[in-house]
């Protein structure tokens, strides 16, 4: 019987089952095959932090695979991934599998290896080792941190801060560095200040600029000119001078290569770089990692991803090097080979750095068998390992000195070259504000002192200082690596859940925080600060890295944490919620209240013109509300939902009148977003409301016209009569989008279809697809209305009318006969959901056209419009319960929150 190796995806397994060979069978456990219920109580700190694990339906599929190939098996090898999760995922297996009593004389081992090649993973099973307990502890550790927190604080959020989502150890904190680096651009004030720049020629006709440094003999700091007339003094006074060459200093200077990629760095050079999102690298780096066809068999790439090491192995320097001498000269290669040590706090450099597997697979070689990204990618290891093991550059500097007769007004020029462009002849590292272009191309002529200068025009240019730029996704993984929050395998999944629950959002691939956010940084930051504290968060991560490291005990540390932690979160338990809008209203006011530009005070309201705006917490969210309330009902959505129109903050905006009544047609920003009204309420007929429709995906609220927002208001439209049929085709919007309508047959449309244009062909097209699913019959012999088959969510029905019944399971619905359905419909049949079952002859009619309407909705139809069934209260023949009209609840309303 062959011995079992379980390695985490399926994709690994194939290749290393072809390196073992037929004496192995390898399984993929497709990551975890258990974790933490989502539930209270999976982990219980009174039992000193016991953990209840939970094996979902795919994990107990594997843990069944696994099961039936260790039958009569003597070892298993567990191949996970070398880092701690790969560590944990092995110890949950072998747990699984004690727990079953299945390793009753079984060896079990586990192994690791770097790289997906024949050669290491053939060591790494010559090499087995026990599972790492510290490693365990602290993946332990670290699981019970996030659950206690997020099951901990996330229930205050929700009670406390109506409308937020959750809160997380470490993603918390990233969003507080992103909220406090918006809060400091919306409190920068630029200042302003001058530079003169003069254009000077050489005795030998060579022209350079040179930039002013010095007046009436002192140096200008960044603001000595701040205002135009200082600038043009000091622009005249350099017109009006004779310069010479005072002095020229030539240097050379050597810039070394970058150490090969770590998990953080290669996210934020593929951010700059490629423009790669953090995950979308990482899935890339994995898909590397796992290999790909070349010369029909699966080669990894890479070696493994998630590493803070900068390290290679030896074997892999020695053939870097000998690359470099091949391919670009001797004089490319160092005398000595590179050794790099990591700058980042709490980095455990275990792991080699990310680099080729051979390096001799160059990315030319292997672009036939790579996907645009994976190519890009794998270029950019490439080179970055090779370049990191190349001669360093060497660049001439120059700077030359500018003096005026009287020697009190100065100028410097500066310039190099690149004497030997080393490492630069194949890599050049990216930067965060700028494309990463070579800046060393500026070359000054040749001069010395004393030469007369002639000069030229000179120019004094006004400046404006510029606030502090808002993070990328590569500044934000390096602030989070240099205070030292999160490690490699979490950065990418945390910048996705910030985005994911819309705390922030990406505008030219740079974060900006929406008010939901900065809400809960808000709250968060007044009542719970330490646990948002970049301080606190890196520390627990230097006791978490002693866990693993086998420093300290991780019951001692999830101890002392919980004991503070639980005691804050009690603390909350009486916290009024007039408390949270006050420390919200102080925290974020000038934020939603930003200075106006004619002086007023920016809380009045404008509406009612006496009241005061101020911050307000409701059933589904903070929003901002007027102090006058009930009598100035105004209020004011914090967050704006996609293709919002600006200017609605302070009310409706005015497209124009509808020709043919003279109402008012406006746009209005509702609960659900964007919406289009005609007229106005009418207060002495309550039941009379103003014609209103939705704004579809696809148009924008800013450029609305009003032949836009009236062709909208008139939708249904007729499109045309269908072509084979005569029957009528109208074009309309539904709950879920833009649709076609036939009858009772609705037809999707895509979101780039414009159903206010959208023609007869379309709209043909769109309705072949739905009666590609429908099959009529013919008539039902009782009252000739058409017996029909249709596809539903739940496989294929009949209907005839009003009634429906479900075909038998497993029959085809191009196999039944009018006399079978006829027949199915009268044993079996039952009214459409939401249907009478016994209809009066003066309510035949309207139920009749509602039944059109609960057909699209048994076919799973989304675009077409919903019936909602109203439920009359139970009632008793016996007693009769009378209530009294409900007050609206309000903040000042209430005191507390349980």
């Amino acid at each position: 019987m062959t011995d079992v190796v379980v390695v985490e995806s399926p994709a690994k397994a194939k290749t290393i089952n072809k390196y073992l060979g037929s004496g192995y069978t390898v399984l993929a456990s497709f990551g975890h095959v258990r974790d933490l219920p989502p539930k209270d109580g999976s982990v219980r700190p009174d039992e000193n932090f016991a953990m209840s694990w939970q094996t979902d339906e795919r994990g107990a599929k594997q843990i069944s695979a696994i099961t039936k190939a260790l039958k009569g098996a003597k070892n298993l090898y567990l191949a996970t991934d070398p880092d701690r999760e790969g560590e944990a995922i092995s110890w949950h297996v072998r747990s699984v599998l004690e727990e079953k009593k299945l390793l009753k004389n079984v060896d079990v081992h586990r192994v690791t290896f770097n790289e997906i090649t024949k050669s290491a993973v053939t060591a790494a099973m010559a090499a087995p080792r026990e599972l790492d307990r510290p490693l365990i502890d602290a993946y332990l550790a670290r699981r019970a941190l996030d659950y206690l927190v997020g099951f901990t604080l996330s229930p205050v959020l929700w009670r406390k801060l109506p409308g937020s989502r959750s809160a997380g150890r470490v993603q918390s904190v990233a969003l507080r560095l992103i909220c406090e680096r918006e809060a400091e651009i919306e409190v920068f004030r630029p200042k302003e200040y001058w530079t003169v720049t003069g254009g000077f020629t050489t005795p030998g006709k060579a022209a350079f600029q040179a930039r002013l440094t010095h007046l009436k003999s002192e140096k200008l700091d960044q603001f000595d000119l701040n205002n135009e007339q200082l600038a043009f003094g000091a622009r005249d006074t350099v017109l009006g001078g004779q310069f010479t060459v005072r002095s020229v200093e030539r240097k050379r200077t050597k810039r070394n290569p970058p150490p090969p990629f770590t998990t953080s760095t290669l996210q934020q050079e593929a951010s700059r770089k490629l423009g790669m999102s953090a995950q979308t690298t990482m899935r890339t780096a994995q898909q590397l990692y796992e290999g790909v066809d070349l010369r029909g068999e699966t080669t990894g790439l890479i070696t493994y991803m998630r590493t803070d090491g900068v390290t290679m192995a030896k074997e892999a320097i020695g053939s870097i090097r000998g690359h470099i001498g091949k391919a670009f000269g001797d004089e490319y290669v160092p005398d000595y080979p590179r050794s790099y040590s990591t700058k980042a706090k709490n980095a455990q450099e275990a792991h080699e750095a990310i680099r080729p597997t051979d390096v001799f697979l160059t990315p030319q070689q292997v672009a036939h068998a790579l996907t645009p990204e994976q190519k890009k990618l794998y270029e950019l290891i490439w080179k970055r390992s090779v370049a990191s093991q190349m001669q360093s550059a060497e660049l001439d500097q120059v700077a030359v000195t500018l003096a005026d007769a009287s020697g009190q007004t100065l100028l410097r020029a500066t310039g190099s070259t690149i004497a030997f462009d080393g490492f630069l002849k194949l890599y050049i590292e990216g930067r965060d504000d700028t494309k990463a272009e070579d800046e060393d191309g500026k070359l000054l002529p040749p001069m010395k002192e004393g030469d007369r200068l002639t000069t030229g025009a000179v120019e004094a240019e006004q400046h404006f200082t510029q606030p502090p730029p808002r993070y990328s996704e590569a500044s934000l993984v390096k602030k989070m690596e240099e205070i030292g929050i999160g490690r490699p395998s979490t950065y990418a999944s945390i910048l996705g859940v910030l985005r994911d629950r819309n705390y922030v959002r990406l505008d030219a691939r740079r974060f900006v925080p929406e008010d939901r956010g900065r809400l809960v940084t808000a709250f968060l930051t007044s009542f719970f600060e330490r646990y948002v504290d970049t301080g606190f968060t890196a520390s627990l991560e230097e006791q978490l890295d002693d866990i693993s490291g086998g420093r300290a005990d991780w019951h001692d540390v999830m101890a002392a944490f919980w004991h503070d932690f639980s005691a804050a979160v009690a603390q909350t338990k009486d916290l009024k919620i007039s408390d949270v809008i006050d420390a919200l209203d102080e925290d974020l006011g000038p934020h939603f209240f930003p200075p106006r530009p004619d002086g007023a005070d920016p809380r009045v309201c404008t509406s009612c013109g006496t009241g005061r705006l101020g911050l307000r917490l409701g059933k589904f969210g903070a929003f901002i509300g007027c102090s006058n309330y009930p009598t100035c009902q105004f209020t004011r959505r914090l967050v704006a939902e996609e293709g919002d129109t600006e200017g609605l903050n302070d009310g409706p905006k005015v497209l124009g009148q509808d020709p043919e009544t003279g109402e008012d047609v406006t746009i209005r920003r509702g609960p659900y977003g964007l919406y289009i009204q005609r007229g106005e309420p009418n207060p002495e007929d309550k039941k009379a409301k103003p014609k209103r429709t939705t704004i579809p995906k696809g148009l924008d609220g800013n450029t609305m016209t009003l032949e836009q927002a009236l062709g909208l208001l008139s939708l249904p439209r007729l499109v045309g009569l269908h072509p084979e049929t005569g029957e009528k085709i109208e074009a309309g919007l539904g709950r879920f989008g833009p649709y076609v309508k036939m009858g009772a047959i609705y037809g999707t449309l895509d979101k780039d279809d414009d159903v206010l244009t959208v023609g007869l062909n379309r709209a043909v097209d769109a309705l072949a697809k739905k009666l590609a699913s429908i099959r009529n019959l013919g008539p039902h012999p009782k009252d000739g209305e058409p017996v029909m088959i249709r596809k539903g969510r739940f496989g294929p029905y009949a209907q005839h009318g009003q009634l429906i019944a479900n075909l038998p399971k497993g029959q085809d619905m191009d196999e039944v006969t009018l006399d079978e359905a006829v027949a199915l419909l009268a044993e079996k049949g039952k009214p459409l959901k939401g249907g009478a079952k016994k209809t009066s002859a003066k309510k035949a009619a309207p139920k009749a056209a509602k039944a059109k309407k609960n057909v699209a909705a048994a076919e799973g139809d989304e675009t077409a419009p919903k019936k909602v069934t109203k439920r009359s209260p139970a009632k008793s023949a016996t007693k009769t319960k009378t209530t009294t009209p409900r007050k609206r609840k309000t903040v000042s309303d209430t005191s507390s929150e349980g």
